[in-house]
């Protein structure tokens, strides 16, 4: 019998539940699937993509909740005016969830995908990877910390399921235990070794075949560039959320414009690509990706929509998405400023600020993510970029002209 089935007649009674709980567990879920969805396309891995399947459920799961949560805490038109776009983002949060479904579908229903989506992994980009901890597994029964694996191999745990349950974001205190389903993030040459000490079986590289014709390998580069700005788009979308930023905000606008215009060169791009190609079919799963990535692009304006419209940001939501000690800023670097000039390397810039720039929208020649990139900061550059609250004033004084008297 498959594991999911019956999972979508699961009855839901409404219960008192911290709705701030409910949307920070819905904001992990959501952020999570697009990482794993992806990732079991880009490897064609079945058991990532019945992963997205699981969280898929619960995720409808975490909607009714919150719904019916939200439903009660309405008291007068006030509470209707600030919980509406709270509405919003339990709704954006089930869109990116289906669409993850029903791209980890691409894999499960052998759709078809072109040996060009796997060429397109960067060569230095973590690989994420599913294994099932096995008994004898000297990780068993001792914590994340004790077992130090990040600063030993650069390898993540970045969730564990304990049978129903989900463990997300575990911390330095969460044991693992034998039979726990571990999912790892971490450079390719390290996650190999210990996804083998972890589950006792050796871990294979899957074989990369270099596309063949062009307009196939420009497809699969914007798909995969159309993926990257969408998540960044969910990450601005929930920040501008905690910060009430209109700005923030406005970028999620502008990153969402710029998927649209992708989204119509990559359907041009595929369908040059399947007069070229043997067999036109394999390209279905493609077209099914792109419509997805498109709409986890659209619901990332359904979270800042709120913001966007000047409705107050209700507190429980600002609660819920400030979890993290990281933030996400939006800087514009004025000419002749301390920033203007300045180099970056694999998008740390050469200042004593510890920023980290994710991306730039550069005027003429929009947007350009630089995690894994080197060059130089302009002058009307606009960063976003992720650090602590402390790191980030500094780091926009450094983007502001020096006055002189």
């Amino acid at each position: 019998m498959d594991p999911l089935e019956g999972e979508a007649s699961i009855s839901v009674e409404y219960e008192p539940v911290s709705v701030k709980e409910v949307l920070v567990e819905m904001k992990d879920t959501a952020e999570l699937l697009i990482d794993l969805s992806y990732s079991a396309v880009l490897h064609r891995n079945a058991d990532l993509a019945q992963e997205v399947l699981r969280l898929e459920e619960r995720m409808d799961v975490l909607e009714l909740r919150a719904r019916m949560s939200l439903m009660m805490a309405v008291r007068n038109p006030t509470d209707a005016e600030q919980l509406a776009p709270v509405l919003g983002i339990v709704a954006a949060a089930d869109d990116i969830s289906d669409a993850a479904g029903d791209i980890a579908k691409i894999v499960l229903e052998e759709m078809g995908l072109p040996d060009a989506m796997r060429a397109a992994l960067p060569e230095a980009a973590e690989t994420l990877v599913r294994g099932v901890v096995d008994p004898g597994s000297e990780y068993v029964d001792r914590t994340l910390e004790d077992i130090d694996l990040e600063s030993e191999t650069g390898v993540r745990v970045i969730a564990l399921r304990r049978g129903d349950k989900w463990l997300l974001n575990p911390g330095p205190t969460t044991t693992v235990m034998a039979t726990d389903v571990a999912l790892l993030r971490g450079p390719d040459p390290a996650i190999g070794a210990v996804c083998e000490t972890l589950t006792g079986t050796p871990y294979e590289t899957p074989d990369i075949d270099d596309p063949a014709i062009d307009d196939l390998e420009r497809a699969v580069d914007t798909i995969v560039h159309m993926k990257n700005l969408s998540e960044l788009a969910v990450d601005l979308a929930y920040s501008s959320v905690l910060f009430d930023s209109a700005a923030l905000a406005e970028e999620v606008r502008n990153l969402e414009i710029e998927v649209d215009a992708l989204q119509s060169r990559f359907e041009a791009w595929t369908l040059r690509a399947a007069a070229e190609a043997s067999d036109p079919v394999v390209l279905r799963g493609l077209i099914r990706l792109g419509v997805c990535t498109e709409v986890i692009s659209d619901a990332a304006i359904d979270i800042s929509e709120g913001v966007l419209r000047d409705i107050a940001v209700h507190p429980v939501v600002q609660l819920a998405v400030q979890e993290s000690d990281e933030i996400i800023t939006r800087v514009e670097i004025d000419p002749e400023s301390d920033l203007d000039g300045t180099a970056i390397t694999a998008g740390v810039p050469d200042t004593e600020s510890t920023m980290s720039v994710i991306a730039i929208r550069r005027p003429g020649e929009g947007w350009l993510l630089v995690a894994d990139s080197d060059g130089e900061l302009r002058g009307g550059d606009i960063l976003i970029s992720k650090g602590t609250r402390t790191a980030a004033s500094a780091f926009e004084e450094l983007a502001q002209r020096a006055h002189t008297d």
